[in-house]
């Protein structure tokens, strides 16, 4: 691993476990933004409070904590592998930031849409689903670029459980070549062409589905 392209060769599977670890805490993080962005406008007092509660405690915590609480304590009770324990933090971290961006969203829309939606014999849960979701999902895509690429850089926080992903081997090949210069510039290689390639795709998406009102 003297060479550049040694180098590369031997990072490429940290990569895939990055983008894996990504992909799966950003789906798990939409799901979990979404529901509590529902409750936190939509639902009763004691739903709001608990998704309010949820936001503002794990916004309050630092992702490392969380994924050392899921790894050494809740994985005692369930069997989770020190990957699915990183992914999900990352997703339940995740999930409290795009709470608050779908909940922006959703407040965007404007409020004549819901009324409407229920003059015409809509229930409230159809016409949430139906009508003020996918306009919310389509104005949130502006935050939702930076939550990515937050969540693509925080993935990198799952090395300190010993998830081999892409800082964890240029770590490995630092030690092994006594290179670490290659090795981590390397590494901030593949970060900045994941970041930049995923910001580009979110762009072209957020002009296809722009909504005006």
């Amino acid at each position: 691993m003297t060479s550049f392209f040694e180098m590369i060769q031997f990072l490429l599977p940290g990569l895939g476990v990055t983008i894996s670890v990504t992909v799966i805490a950003l789906c798990m993080g939409c799901c979990i933004g979404a529901a509590m962005a529902v409750l936190r406008v939509y639902g009763g007092p004691v739903s709001r409070v608990v998704a309010m509660f949820y936001s503002i405690v794990v916004r309050a915590i630092p992702v490392i904590v969380i994924i050392f609480i899921l790894y050494f304590v809740i994985s005692t009770f369930v069997d989770l592998s020190a990957f699915m324990s990183g992914a999900f933090a990352l997703g339940f971290a995740s999930g409290a930031y795009q709470t608050e961006i779908f909940r922006g969203a959703m407040l965007s829309v404007p409020k004549g849409q819901m009324v409407a939606a229920r003059g015409i014999g809509m229930s409230k849960g159809k016409a949430i689903r139906c009508i003020i979701l996918p306009q919310a999902m389509r104005i949130a895509i502006p935050a939702l670029i930076n939550e990515v690429s937050l969540v693509l850089k925080d993935s990198s926080l799952v090395f300190v459980i010993g998830v081999p992903e892409l800082l964890r081997r240029a770590q490995y090949a630092s030690a092994s070549t006594m290179r670490p210069f290659l090795a981590f510039g390397c590494a901030a290689i593949f970060y900045i062409l994941m970041t930049f390639t995923l910001s580009k795709l979110l762009e072209s998406i957020e002009k296809k589905f722009a909504v005006n009102f």
